[in-house]
């Protein structure tokens, strides 16, 4: 699965969770304060990283993502800044009391990883894919909530985290995902949605790997002489309304793509922010009240409508409504 192969972009042959142990590892270079905190996973969301140069500051505490959640908050207490990860389906599921009670109402200072986020982890199955990890987290208030869509996104992620206020929730991946910002002085902002494509026919909001999958849409649908803006929503909460707004307004209808379930997804919030001030046709790319099945990457995102072909029939479908 080669994501922004039609729109030319360079590709990375390292995970997105590979990258993410990178980052962390620089951060925990950079700040003594920083701690990490394993569910017996660290060699998956690679935040093992940390272990083998820093293990006085890598707690793993086993297959218990509640004690994960609770012991995390408390170093929070003592003055430490900690990284909670796991998988996103099981912190989420089995920890969300404590990551209400702990962290979201507490608005501790920490971040928590939601690793192997969407359906992108494949022959892992159903039970550890994060497919609703993104409405769950947002049901939290005072979390802010990123979504990476590259490596230099995901590099910039990981440093701002410490020094937002509040909890942090990053969505990691298991697959690689290609360059879609330099890595030196890259265009990164909390809250601050970028545009990666111009365009005046349509607009494509994507979060996560759908970035590159609505840039290889756009070029399609530039062959056919439609030119679709390219938008980054990196940053969940807080949104970028002024951004979405001026899509609405400026381009006349919009796409949302992402790797989650369409119900409570990253597309019901832009709608609620296009409904409000600049009601445009939509359409949603994403998953349809259903659980995936095991399988090879690619076979997955083509079985449940989540390619750059999907994104254009949505694209064709909205493009159309705006004439009407």
């Amino acid at each position: 699965m080669e994501l922004g192969k039609k729109a030319g972009l360079t590709q990375c042959n390292k995970p997105l969770r590979n990258i993410f142990g990178d980052a962390l590892l620089e951060v925990a270079r950079a700040n003594e304060r920083v701690v990490v905190l394993d569910g017996d996973l660290g060699n998956s969301t690679m935040a093992e990283y940390v272990r083998y140069e820093f293990p006085d500051r890598f707690f793993n505490l086993g297959i218990a993502e509640s004690n994960l959640v609770g012991v995390g908050a408390g170093l929070a207490g003592a003055g430490l800044y900690p990284f909670i990860t796991s998988f996103s389906s099981f912190l989420l599921c089995n920890a969300y009391d404590q990551i209400r009670l702990a962290v979201a109402m507490s608005e501790i200072d920490a971040t928590v990883i939601g690793s192997h986020g969407g359906i992108t982890l494949g022959k892992d199955g159903p039970t550890q894919m994060g497919i609703e990890d993104l409405a769950l987290i947002g049901g939290l208030p005072t979390f802010t909530i990123i979504v990476p869509c590259d490596p230099a996104s995901m590099h910039a992620a990981v440093k701002a985290a410490p020094s937002i206020k509040g909890p942090v929730f990053i969505r990691s991946s298991r697959v690689p995902m290609p360059y879609i910002y330099p890595l030196e002085d890259t265009p990164w902002e909390v809250g601050k949605a970028n545009i990666v494509r111009e365009g005046a026919d349509l607009t494509i909001i994507g979060c996560g790997m759908m970035v590159a999958a609505g840039l290889d849409a756009a070029a399609m649908l530039a062959e056919e002489g439609i030119e679709a803006r390219v938008v980054d929503l990196h940053t969940i909460r807080p949104m970028d309304k002024e951004s979405i707004v001026a899509a609405a307004k400026e381009t006349g209808a919009v796409v949302v793509a992402e790797e989650h379930l369409l119900h409570g997804g990253v597309g019901s919030n832009v709608a609620r922010v296009v409904a409000e001030s600049a009601p445009v046709p939509m359409r949603f790319v994403g998953l349809r009240d259903v659980y995936v099945e095991s399988g090879a990457p690619a076979d997955l995102v083509k079985k449940y409508n989540l390619t750059a072909d999907d994104i254009c029939t949505a694209a064709r479908e909205a493009y159309a409504a705006k004439g009407a």
